[in-house]
């Protein structure tokens, strides 16, 4: 089947304009093509460049990530964060005032179980069938080979270490989320690079992992663009809404046409957000990557360690580690302490990688921001100023696994058909 068969639709369309070309934004303009709409999409930068969120995040297809980061307790965990700058978790001082109430909405969403149940409940439908729509994907965009569906990895030290994420594992199984536990001796034979100290995995089959986040990307961009796609290489500033209807989108190349617009800019979608009516408390948290050219050593499954809040595994262009949440904002310069710390503990995790010659690799480092709102929830739903304008963006650490299905809503949402999915947890309303 031809991509133009593949989205061939008959009449006038609809004319939508898609705000961003990331994974979320290239998969709505994806689905709003199949569904007959016609598409511009807006988008400053290069698909899955280097700028790009996805670019440089660690490719998990994690069905099963469902457990939003706060949990009942981590308010006594505050003052760690902000009195050790390279740990997990860090806040820089200096955007702590612009971050503080951000920071009381993330602490209450999870100060009960029964909230972080909720939100799982609500997040396990955007991922379950996750692997499954990438893959279509890809092969539609012709890059079958950027994604892989062998399971993930959980690696711990100890049953009690296990029994630390004892509640992230109960919420998950409350939601259909199934895995293997892997003894030590298993575990040494599936993963035999990695360091002994761990004796306990977790393994879930269902999950998925993708190869290069950024490649996959464009390549998805570039799909949408040979199914029909106008691409404008511009930053969108605004909207002119007259009587509830949208008319057009603003950016810095002139004015668009449209009849519906979707906002899926990622971290920089608050913005376009307010001006739509609808402000909410996004905030960026800044992740980093490390990945070592040449390395010979490491991971057969994607491996995500309990100690080091980490997740490593081989990417096309070497072994990448990525982590870490940093607490800064968008403008602040990267701390490279951060991903030399996450060189360390992969270093650490693979002993045998630190007994390779310096001159045999090279190691590379990268920032990213992940779109995050307090309660674990990205927003997926009609703005305030105009149900002709959905808000898309906000998936934190599940923003490119959650980006299929999220495009799938979308679309429905701009075709002005009933989503497939329950919307009501992603309203933007919510906090109003």
């Amino acid at each position: 089947m031809t991509v133009a068969r593949s989205f061939s639709a008959g009449g006038v369309a609809r004319h939508v304009v898609v705000i961003g070309a990331g994974a979320v934004g290239s998969a709505t303009a994806i689905e709003a093509l199949r569904a007959g709409l016609r598409v511009t999409v807006v988008e400053p930068g290069e698909p899955g460049g280097p700028q790009a969120t996805s670019y440089g995040n660690a490719g998990w297809l994690s069905s099963h990530s469902v457990v939003p980061p706060a949990l009942p307790g981590a308010w006594r965990k505050v003052p760690g964060w902000l009195a050790d700058p390279l740990g997990p978790l860090a806040l820089r001082w200096r955007h702590l005032p612009r971050a503080l109430p951000w920071l009381l909405r993330y602490l209450a969403s999870g100060w009960t179980e029964a909230r972080v149940q909720r939100t799982a409940d609500a997040l396990r439908t955007l991922l379950a069938d996750a692997p499954a729509l990438h893959a279509r994907l890809a092969a539609e965009a012709g890059v079958p080979q950027l994604i892989e569906r062998r399971g993930l990895l959980h690696a711990y030290r100890s049953r009690e270490e296990f029994d630390g994420d004892a509640l992230g594992w109960r919420v998950r199984q409350r939601t259909g989320v199934q895995w293997e536990e892997w003894p030590a001796a298993e575990l040494r034979r599936r993963e035999p690079d990695l360091d002994a100290r761990y004796t306990l995995g977790i393994f879930v089959p269902e999950a998925g992992h993708c190869r290069n986040p950024g490649a996959y990307v464009a390549a998805l961009a570039r799909h949408a663009q040979e199914a029909g796609a106008q691409r404008v290489a511009a930053r969108a500033t605004g909207f002119r809404i007259e009587g509830g209807r949208l008319r057009a989108v603003h950016t810095e190349a002139g004015e668009i046409s449209c009849d519906a617009a979707a906002i899926c800019a990622g971290a920089r979608s608050g913005p376009l957000a307010a001006a739509a009516g609808s402000p909410v408390p996004l905030e960026s948290e800044r992740g980093y990557h490390v990945v070592v050219e040449g390395a010979s050593v490491g991971p057969r499954t994607p491996t995500m360690v309990a100690d080091g809040k980490l997740i490593a595994h081989w990417m096309d262009g070497g072994l990448r580690a990525a982590g870490q949440v940093e607490i800064g904002g968008l403008d602040a310069a990267p701390d490279w302490r951060r991903a030399e710390i996450l060189h360390r503990h992969l270093l650490s995790m693979f002993p045998a990688l630190a007994a390779q010659a310096p001159e045999a690799v090279a190691v590379k480092h990268w920032l990213g921001h992940r779109p995050s709102l307090p309660d674990g929830l990205p927003c997926i739903g009609a703005s305030a100023a105009s149900a002709d304008i959905v808000l898309a963006f906000g998936h934190g650490h599940v923003g490119l696994c959650g980006s299929a299905r999220t495009g799938k809503l979308a679309a429905q949402l701009l075709a002005g058909t009933t989503p497939e999915t329950a919307l009501a947890p992603f309203d933007p309303r919510r906090f109003s």
